[in-house]
């Protein structure tokens, strides 16, 4: 196989490491500014493609015509996309024998988009990933395959972390069974049907804020899918609180009422209470919500509302 590799975050690690043998080029974006110091760093594939010894490219444009001839000059059998973060063209697509695949964080076609994951534990559904032809769409080709990741219960979710973890391993696991045969020129293509279609665009700071009158187990599910990146916050009468853990708590409680103190932190929200297990004060340290508690003085009938 000929491959050329297109890829960013975490999730397209696995794959590039179990296609490594036959990637000629690793494509990736641009270095950016990281950490305290804004030190310009390397993005988690470009790290995982230097650590392999494969030649590394970060265009600004991976469109720019002269980039797009330096791939063709290649003559790769594929592209493969994950989480690449910028838009192949229909011209860049073009230059491989059998063009562009994706491996795709859902269950297409729901939760087309740039956050299928995070979406998909929002919304409790569809979780999985895709192999699909790419085509001039948001990630609207034909699916070569899927695996389904199907969620046990209401209070039983993965964090948006476990479930990129699972989902690349799955996808690193589908590229070492598929990537031969397509390059052969010998694979399935499904068109999908766009009546289903759903999107998973990127979450915005609105997304990612609450308040106590949240039904509860909405409010548990957008924490796992914040988790480890880039957190909810809750509104309360103290600033804001950005929420690590949280648990069912004790039924009853009206929202933004302190249950417990003592050994937990329950507060009540729409419909039922939490458990705040792990939260964090802006500009503060995480700790646990007992810890919290003990440093707000809270106590049990106390009102959080802001």
């Amino acid at each position: 196989m000929r491959l050329v590799f297109f890829g960013s975050g975490e999730f397209a690690v696995p794959i590039l490491t179990g296609l490594a043998d036959h990637v000629m080029l690793v494509v990736t974006q641009p270095d950016r500014p990281s950490g305290r110091r804004m030190v310009p760093a390397p993005t988690p594939v470009g790290r995982c493609a230097q650590e392999l010894g494969l030649p590394v490219e970060k265009p600004e444009r991976c469109r720019a015509p002269e980039f797009v001839e330096r791939v063709r000059r290649m003559a790769p059998d594929a592209l493969v996309v994950a989480s690449y973060g910028q838009i192949l063209s229909e011209e860049l697509l073009g230059v491989a024998a059998y063009g562009g695949i994706n491996f795709h964080g859902s269950v297409l076609p729901y939760w087309r988009g740039a956050a299928p994951i995070q979406w998909s534990i929002r919304e409790r559904s569809h979780a999985g990933v895709t192999l699909m032809q790419m085509d001039r769409g948001m990630d609207t080709g034909d699916i070569i395959a899927t695996r389904e990741h199907p969620f046990s219960g209401v209070w039983d979710l993965p964090t948006y972390g476990e479930l990129e973890a699972t989902l690349a391993a799955w996808s690193a696991e589908l590229a070492r069974e598929w990537m031969p045969r397509i390059a052969d020129g010998d694979y399935p293509r499904t068109p999908q049907d766009p009546r289903l279609a759903t999107y998973a665009p990127k979450l915005k700071p609105e997304d990612l804020v609450v308040g106590f009158d949240h039904p509860a187990e909405r409010v548990y599910a957008w924490v796992q899918a914040a988790h480890p990146r880039p957190g909810l916050w809750l509104r309360t009468r103290y600033g804001k609180w950005k929420l690590w853990r949280v648990a069912p708590g004790p039924e009853g409680g009206r929202p933004g009422e302190v249950l417990e103190v003592a050994k937990r932190l329950a507060i009540g929200f729409g419909g039922r209470s939490l458990l705040v297990e792990e939260v964090q004060l802006e500009g503060k340290n995480r700790v646990t919500g007992a810890e919290l508690a003990r440093g707000l003085r809270l106590q049990p009938g106390a009102d959080l509302l802001p």
